[in-house]
């Protein structure tokens, strides 16, 4: 009897590895080329946003690279929507890259950035929106613009640049992009650069992270021949993004964008409503690190094989008009400097693998000989 039970176990688990293959996953990883300026090993430690942030510069000499060890990159941002008003500007397009322009968020300019020895050695990332324009970028009326980015592009002697077009695309309501017309408006800014020579840029496609499915994702998506990497905020609802999933489908690596420490608050869910958290603040300075910085931290480690690009805002949000009345960042306070508890940890994660910061080196771990400024 017990021999007749041993032969039908074994024939029934035969039967089972048939249907389904045991696998090992210990060692396997998916096998996929390297995308444009990605890194063979380690993830690139951008921050960012705006100068009052990011510092290093004589107006601007309290931000992150007056406190800490100099990152990979730095972020900035500007726009393909003139006429548009923001805050008391009147956009005209291009705004903050060859001259400081304020649209509620501070002052931006990354030509004094790119020109400033503070920033050598660094990668520039850009976040490019024309929210209301999407059909004036696509059928050709705002040309001109694309032309101008990129003579910028070309006069920063090859430094390395990420470009985010239409950022947070999905990001409806503050966004609302016409989702067809956004991803030809995408489609053409990176044809014309690339006729027009422009081959310091690698093409970042970011989703907002909590707001689409895999199946909506695939709605938004330029094509493969559009996107060098796929991108994702990591804010208070950072358990909700897909795009990981949908990047390894794609053999794509992930650039997590827009990070800062958010907590949900209980209308974080249906409003955005995030609890206060000033940094300063040790209190909340803890609690930060255990519900945002740690799971920020595990988030990069679980997903190494395609997060290959963090970008930290350190942000005094509450400070800047823009964010005064913003469910999420109204009560907000990131810099990391505030607070000796976080800054110590923070220092001791970044400083070691798998974070990549800046070096005489830096342009050729990313497949890059780019002119050292």
């Amino acid at each position: 009897m017990k021999k007749t039970f041993l032969l039908l176990f074994l024939v029934s688990f035969t039967c089972f590895c048939q249907d389904y293959e045991v696998k090992d996953f210990s060692s396997a990883k998916e096998v996929r080329a390297f995308a444009k300026f990605e890194p063979k090993e380690g993830v690139l430690l951008f921050v960012g946003q705006e100068l009052e942030a990011v510092g290093g510069l004589e107006e601007y000499s309290d931000g992150y690279l007056n406190h800490f060890p100099k990152p990979a990159g730095w972020t900035t941002y500007t726009n393909m929507s003139p006429g548009e008003y923001s805050f008391g500007l009147r956009f005209e397009g291009l705004d903050g890259l060859w001259e400081n322009a304020d649209w509620g968020d501070n002052v931006y300019n990354a030509h004094i950035q790119h020109l400033d020895s503070d920033y050598t050695n660094m990668i520039m990332a850009i976040g490019l929106s024309f929210i209301n324009h999407e059909e004036k970028v696509a059928d050709g009326t705002h040309d001109k613009y694309i032309d101008r980015l990129g003579n910028f592009l070309l006069s920063i002697n090859n430094r390395p640049v990420f470009l985010r077009i239409a950022y947070e695309f999905d990001g409806d309501p503050w966004n609302h992009y016409d989702r067809e017309t956004t991803v030809k408006a995408y489609q053409r800014i990176v044809d014309k650069l690339r006729a027009r020579g422009v081959n310091n840029v690698a093409y970042v496609w970011q989703s907002t992270g909590y707001i689409s499915n895999q199946e909506q994702l695939e709605g938004w998506y330029p094509g493969d021949d559009y996107v060098d990497w796929c991108g994702v905020s990591f804010f208070n609802r950072w358990k909700e993004i897909e795009m990981f999933e949908f990047a390894r489908r794609k053999g794509k690596p992930v650039f997590i964008a827009e990070a800062t420490p958010t907590i949900s608050d209980y209308g974080g869910k249906l409003y955005g409503i995030t609890k206060e958290t000033q940094l300063s603040n040790p209190k909340q300075a803890e609690e930060a690190w255990q519900k945002w910085f740690l799971p920020f931290f595990r988030t990069i480690e679980e997903n190494a094989d395609v997060v290959k690009a963090v970008h930290y805002i350190n942000c005094h949000w509450d400070s800047h008009p823009m964010w005064k009345e913003n469910p999420t960042f109204k009560g907000i306070d990131a810099r990391l400097h505030l607070s000796d508890s976080v800054s110590k940890r923070w220092l001791e994660r970044i400083s070691k693998s798998p974070f990549i910061l800046s070096s005489e080196n830096l342009y050729q771990l990313i497949g890059t000989t780019a002119n050292k400024e």
